[in-house]
């Protein structure tokens, strides 16, 4: 698999970003994700969307991987996510051995992606302004909402 370059990366992570605005607009979690193929083609994108559709299993990249439908295989492909992603959506790229994972920011919350690394997965984080400046603000409002979303 090819190294991405900052500009792709940063293309990619728009598309994420945009399912975040959206989700938040919602009055969802802020988080957005997109799966690209190794082709550079998306395949599927998605939001948080826990609070509008009223389960917990709705995270960003399980949306962004179900909407890109049944693949023969996912070795190659590149998750793109607004946050670092959780224990849960970790396994998902573990499990389905999708190759990369590309961050928008893990200031606000680390989660899995240093056990992602140690298996094999290509961690890119950008540290994003804007991914930084959206999650703190939506944690600072909606503090219990957060809490429930990450589990605490």
């Amino acid at each position: 698999m090819d190294a991405i370059d900052a500009v792709t990366a940063r293309a990619w992570l728009a598309t994420a970003l945009a399912e975040a605005r959206a989700g938040l607009e919602e009055g969802g979690i802020p988080v957005g994700a997109a799966l690209y193929g190794a082709d550079g083609s998306l395949l599927g994108r998605g939001r948080n969307r826990r609070v509008q559709d009223g389960d917990p299993s709705v995270h960003a990249e399980t949306a962004a991987f179900r909407a890109a439908g049944r693949q023969r295989s996912y070795r190659g492909t590149t998750m793109v996510t607004t946050l670092s992603p959780c224990w849960y959506c970790s396994g998902l790229v573990r499990q389905f051995g999708i190759s990369r994972v590309v961050i928008g920011e893990a200031a606000t919350f680390h989660g899995g992606q240093d056990w992602l690394a140690e298996q094999g997965v290509e961690i890119v984080l950008l540290d994003d302004p804007e991914c930084v400046a959206m999650m703190r603000e939506f944690v600072a409002r909606c503090p219990q909402l957060w809490n429930e979303d990450i589990g605490v």
